[in-house]
Formats: C-alpha cells, structure tokens, sequence
C-alpha cells in the first residue's frame, strides 16, 4: 500500500508549537526555536536604525520595513528577520500574509540558520526578484551587504565591528554597528 503525501500548507506552519518558528523552503518544512534575545535586539536595533529615516519621502518614495513578517510567495512561505518594500510597491500594509516580494531582506545568522539561510533562502529569495539581501553574523560582528544582477548575488561590501555602515538600498542611513553588538 502507497502512501500519498500532501503538499504542506500554511496550516502546518499554524499546528507548530509556539515556541517554533516555520517555513515552507522549496516544499519542505524548516523549523527553528525562537530567536535569541541577542538576535532580537540586532533585528530591533536595525530595523529602528531604518525605520524613521527611511519611511517617508525622499526621491523613492519612502519605504515600509517589517520585522519577521510572514511572506507568502508561489510554493514558499518565508519569514526573513527583517524585510523592506519601496512604498511605490506596496503602499498599503497588509493585515495578514504578504503576497508581494520585497526589495530588501535581512538574516541575522545563527548556528542554527546560518546554513538554511545562505543554501536555502538567499536562492529562493534572488529567484524571486528581491533586490538587496544583508546578511548580519553577530558571532563575527559582521554584515554582508548584497544586490541581485537577476542571476546570483554580488556581494557589494563586508561591514564589521565599530563601523558606520551606509549599504544599498539604504545608502542615505548610517547604522552604528557598534549599537547592534553592545549588548
């Protein structure tokens, strides 16, 4: 007798413990504790450093930066730490899932994720069109700051330690890294 799979869906994401955090990756289910305090204080830390200077105005518009929210793109369902959409793009804030691919994602590295989050997600996300990914390794107090040419990923500049970072798309913004690792 066969057994017959089913496709996973959103609900196998809704029936995880609440303590675990899921994603559906090329048709599989990933699943990982929730973040570290230190990860989130990274990810709050970047996303305050952009979330006023780059939310209104300015030649593109403005911009709407998200953390950990749940997109839903084709086959997969991805929660990246931090995520960017021009507001030409997406100008209304969607209550639930987001449909739209964004223009900018970040991952901050854990033992963990490191390997899901460069093997895994950062194809998924340049073959979906995101423009510019950063990836923040706090063990190394580093971030990677890359653009999409439509067919890999570039890697524009490596940021570390005390450094005043200004990295697409955010070049306007400078972010004290050194704020990010004072914990």
């Amino acid at each position: 007798m066969n057994a017959r799979l089913r496709p996973l869906g959103y609900q196998d994401i809704l029936d995880l413990p609440e303590h675990v955090t899921g994603e559906i990756l090329s048709g599989q289910l990933h699943t990982q504790p929730r973040p570290t305090s230190r990860h989130a204080l990274i990810e709050t830390g970047i996303a305050s450093g952009l979330f006023g200077p780059t939310r209104f105005g300015g030649s593109d518009g403005g911009w709407l930066i998200l953390v950990e929210p749940g997109l839903h793109l084709g086959a997969h369902v991805l929660v990246p730490d931090l995520a960017g959409w021009r507001r030409a793009r997406l100008p209304v804030t969607p209550d639930g899932a987001i449909e739209v691919v964004p223009d900018w994602v970040c991952e901050i590295l854990s033992p963990a994720t490191a390997v899901k989050d460069r093997k895994l997600k950062l194809p998924i996300y340049a073959a979906l069109g995101v423009s510019h990914a950063w990836l923040v390794e706090p063990q190394a107090k580093t971030v990677e700051t890359y653009r999409n040419d439509g067919q890999h990923w570039v890697l524009l500049a490596t940021f570390a330690d005390q450094d005043e970072m200004r990295a697409e798309p955010f070049n306007s913004v400078a972010l004290q890294l050194a704020s990010l690792w004072d914990w």
